[in-house]
């Protein structure tokens, strides 16, 4: 089986994940330069921000690196053309099924890869053309799924012809050979680069999620079906406490809106969404991406 970097053409098997708010040309690149894969996250983005993103992206690398798009986005359409227009080589999505972009993109020579939290939908992705998959985990950082990565990753592995990319609850060279040995090509990883010195985030969100324990990485949204991991804050508290007690789901917006926001720019870690995986309780310093690359890869 080839490994992920093989397939991309990057120094390691690694995808930096496309986190909204903080995956930006300038973070993908970063990544891309110190050898993974850098991807370029549209959510919190207009189609005008993506052009420009991408643009800064490829002034500051000449490595490969791609673009996620959450099919849900309302500019979702725009978006998948904008990738062809300014010649992006990967997509990987979420939320939904890509299919309808199919065709335009595999004309422009594109590699898709979607993510998946259940292996049905793996199946039906690799019929609708996708190249690969990334199985993820609900011990990751934002919207989650219910199958764990240990539970999903060989189970999508059996169920899909095409390569696997693991992620969700990856942060050491442990759980990459244990990716491995569950049939994964490679892995995506999330958290781990929240503590990073090139992370675009605020410091306070940073050493949130440096002084983090496992535990305090929460979900939010059971109950009225969209399950999002955070750390523990006020906000959560408070959520919890209202989606226990009922609240409608225009209740519960008045916390969540803007939330990721105030965390990534302003540092709010009060009232800001922390989003982050278990792993935070792994994380102890903010180290230089190659030095996070180059220690998940002593396998």
């Amino acid at each position: 089986m080839k490994k992920l970097n093989e397939i991309l053409g990057t120094e390691f098997p690694i995808i930096q994940g496309g986190m909204a708010n903080i995956a930006t040309g300038s973070f993908a690149a970063a990544c891309s330069n110190a050898g993974a894969l850098g991807l370029i996250g549209v959510g919190g983005m207009t189609p005008e921000m993506l052009r420009e993103e991408i643009r800064i992206c490829k002034s500051k690398t000449d490595k490969p690196f791609g673009v996620n798009i959450m099919l849900m986005h309302p500019a979702a359409d725009e978006f998948a053309d904008i990738v062809v227009e300014e010649g992006v080589k990967v997509v990987t999505t979420g939320a939904g099924n890509p299919a309808k972009y199919m065709d335009k993109w595999k004309a422009a020579g594109i590699t898709v890869i979607p993510v998946v939290a259940a292996p049905i939908l793996a199946k039906a992705l690799e019929k609708s053309g996708a190249d690969m998959i990334i199985a993820e985990g609900c011990e990751s950082g934002g919207h989650v799924g219910e199958m764990t990565t240990m539970t999903l990753v060989p189970q999508t592995v059996d169920t899909v012809s095409i390569p696997v990319i693991a992620a969700g609850g990856i942060a050491d060279s442990r759980q990459v050979k244990a990716a491995f040995a569950l049939g994964a090509c490679g892995i995506q990883v999330g958290t781990c680069l929240l503590a990073s010195n090139e992370c675009p985030i605020h410091d306070n969100y940073k050493k949130a999620v440096v002084k983090a324990k496992g535990t305090d990485a929460i979900v939010t949204g059971r109950i009225g079906g969209t399950p999002v991991r955070v750390l523990k804050n006020k906000m959560t508290r408070e959520y919890i406490k209202q989606e226990k007690a009922g609240a409608d789901a225009m209740e519960l917006e008045k916390f969540t809106l803007g939330s990721l926001r105030r965390a990534v720019f302003d540092g709010d870690t009060d009232t800001g969404s922390l989003m982050a995986g278990q792993t935070c309780g792994q994380l102890k310093e903010i180290r230089p991406l190659r030095d996070i690359f180059e220690e998940l890869m002593r396998v």
